[in-house]
């Protein structure tokens, strides 16, 4: 069993039609660190993390563990997708549902992947768990992520504040199969 439920996430790759969802590998650890260390994609997130510590730190295959997916174009990986159900979260509404999160390098911004794979991984988990909501937090700030989530079918649940910024909760009404 995993933070999901009872399935393995997934048990293959996903394929788009320009991209591969799958677990890490050994040849991701670069692009890795790469992506925790740039100050662009953490920008509402924190700020990133010092790239010595992370090269101390991230093991030899990162990022490995149920509900992590790596995002792979043409044998690279240009972000992470993630699946995750909420045990703890500064905004109660949020526990207990499935948390969608992504991150992606900024050079594979706006080509339209992180709306590409994390499309897929929610047509992955509807399969899998139909009926189950999921949830996206992001800072009101960060627009681009606020115009993916309304693209992905997420609308607003609530507004709180952390991190010293306003945050959005959005809620993906639970998807099930059609008879």
């Amino acid at each position: 069993m995993n933070d999901l439920g009872l399935v393995a996430c997934p048990p293959a790759p996903l394929k788009t039609e320009r991209l591969v969802l799958r677990e890490s590998e050994a040849g991701d650890r670069a692009a890795f660190i790469k992506l925790h260390a740039s100050s662009e994609a953490h920008t509402y997130l924190g700020g990133p993390r010092p790239r010595d510590g992370l090269e101390r730190e991230v093991p030899e295959v990162p990022g490995r563990r149920p509900g992590s997916l790596v995002v792979d174009l043409d044998g690279a990986m240009i972000g992470q997708v993630q699946l995750r159900r909420v045990t703890e979260h500064v905004c109660p509404s949020a526990v207990g549902k499935i948390d969608l999160g992504y991150l992606f390098l900024p050079r594979a911004w706006g080509f339209g992947y992180a709306a590409e794979a994390c499309a897929a991984a929610l047509d992955w988990l509807a399969d899998v768990l139909p009926g189950e909501p999921v949830v996206l937090a992001t800072q009101i700030a960060n627009a681009r992520s606020m115009r993916l989530a309304a693209r992905l079918g997420f609308t607003e649940v609530e507004r709180f504040r952390a991190w010293d910024a306003e945050q959005w909760l959005g809620l993906r009404a639970p998807v099930t199969p059609s008879s």
